[in-house]
């Protein structure tokens, strides 16, 4: 997912890029109100995070531009002005959700799958099944069978795809898009070694096959048939 975040801390900044990389999505980043404006206007992005005190524009004012001008990108306030009328303000001048300073980069990447979700019009679910294997989203955690399953980020990423696609096929470019931002010259075999770890610890201490190739087109998830 791309995500467009305004903020002018530079250490919060880092803090909240490096914790929105770390779980597969890719991350634009500016510090200035007008800027932030200009980036959603003519830009595209999947959606915003924004403090509500930046310099040249502040976050209310944005969003209320932004909204003003039909464009409904979803926006997160992610601000340390927390009470109830600062949230009420936020909630009022059209974001989508609001969550105050200190927070949990945890916290934070719910909020941003829960959003998505309800964007996209699925129900709201905080775990994927396919077959007896489970992903909690919350959590960040896999089962199988009952039995956790360490991940790396990016393992979790790419599962967390291939789980949402399930009896689909997700082609290597889609992945190397959302997973890596296509941070990768074409012919790297990272999705493949990607999906070679993932298979070892989803698949092979397992009797069921979950994560199938697809000659020459991806990748599918499926339990038996």
């Amino acid at each position: 997912m791309k995500i467009l975040l305004a903020e002018d801390d530079e250490q919060v900044a880092d803090f909240i890029v490096n914790g929105l990389s770390e779980a597969g999505h890719s991350v634009d980043r500016v510090a200035d109100g007008r800027d932030a404006l200009s980036y959603c206007l003519y830009n595209t992005c999947d959606l915003a995070i924004f403090d509500r005190m930046m310099p040249g524009m502040d976050g209310l004012s944005v969003v209320k531009a932004l909204r003003a001008a039909n464009n409904e990108l979803p926006v997160i306030f992610l601000t340390a002005l927390g009470d109830v009328d600062d949230r009420v303000a936020g909630l009022g001048a059209g974001a989508d959700d609001y969550l105050t300073k200190p927070f949990h980069v945890s916290e934070l990447l719910a909020r941003v799958a829960a959003l998505t979700r309800r964007r996209n019009g699925v129900a709201d679910s905080t775990s994927l099944e396919v077959d007896d294997l489970r992903l909690d989203l919350l959590g960040r955690v896999a089962r199988r069978q009952g039995k956790i399953i360490e991940l790396q980020s990016k393992e979790f990423a790419l599962l967390e795809i291939l789980m949402r696609n399930a009896g689909r096929v997700v082609t290597r470019t889609m992945l190397l898009e959302q997973v890596w931002d296509f941070n990768f010259e074409p012919n790297s075999t990272v999705v493949e070694t990607h999906i070679s770890r993932l298979r070892a610890k989803i698949d092979k201490p397992f009797d069921t096959q979950l994560i199938h190739t697809v000659r020459n087109s991806g990748y599918t998830m499926h339990g038996p048939r």
